[in-house]
């Protein structure tokens, strides 16, 4: 599998669950978002943006969290997991996980962590709006940094209505980013209860990541 991945990577020591693991990530996300805007103003349509190789202090912040939610045994499903921190967290705390990305390449990078941990999940692409996982539905969905694009904000409420239990929480988590700052304000007026927290991190304390947790009114 290592070897059919179209990037270069490494393994990188990450704190998750609380213990330093091997995480699979990319070696250079700087050179491939260049290269996907490169090939993009060259006019090649479907290139994504590749941020998913870079590993966010939200999905670190969101994994501190995850020690305040009941997710023993439960269900839970990662949207946009990017290397899969956040998923791997929650397998690590007795979670079954399904992890998930718009995207292959990431995926590949997850899977191989899986692997080295001696971890099982259900590993696929979903794409928000778009995919479905029906019939089966989660008391916990999981978001880091995915909050970035407005566009992505109807869509991201969409498959959490389609995939949440009746009383299910989605979980974001985000490193106080003005445009997330704005998707706070633009979903208190939609169908969804919404409350926020915060949670220090030990690399910059002063500026924690915020979690903010919506359920359907």
């Amino acid at each position: 599998m290592a070897d059919s991945l179209s990037f270069a990577w490494h393994w990188e020591d990450t704190l998750i669950a609380g213990q330093e693991r091997p995480l699979a990530v990319a070696s250079d996300p700087d050179a491939m978002l260049i290269e996907a805007c490169e090939r993009q103003d060259a006019g090649e349509e479907g290139v994504i943006d590749p941020f998913w190789a870079t590993t966010w202090r939200a999905a670190s912040g969101l994994d501190r969290f995850l020690d305040r939610v009941p997710i023993h045994n439960q269900d839970v499903l990662e949207v946009g997991c990017g290397t899969g921190h956040a998923g791997i967290a929650a397998l690590l705390r007795g979670a079954r996980v399904t992890l998930t990305d718009g995207v292959e390449d990431p995926l590949q990078l997850v899977r191989l962590s899986l692997s080295r941990l001696g971890l099982h999940a259900d590993v696929r692409v979903f794409r928000l709006g778009e995919d479905s996982l029906a019939p089966k539905k989660f008391p916990f969905i999981l978001g880091s940094d995915v909050t970035y694009l407005r566009t992505l904000w109807p869509e991201l409420l969409q498959s959490a209505a389609e995939h949440l239990t009746e009383d299910g929480q989605l979980i974001l988590s985000d490193p106080q980013r003005l445009i997330a700052t704005e998707f706070s304000q633009w979903v208190k007026d939609k169908p969804w209860d919404y409350t926020e927290h915060t949670v220090e991190m030990d690399d910059d304390p002063e500026h924690p990541i915020r979690i903010m947790v919506l359920t359907q009114g």
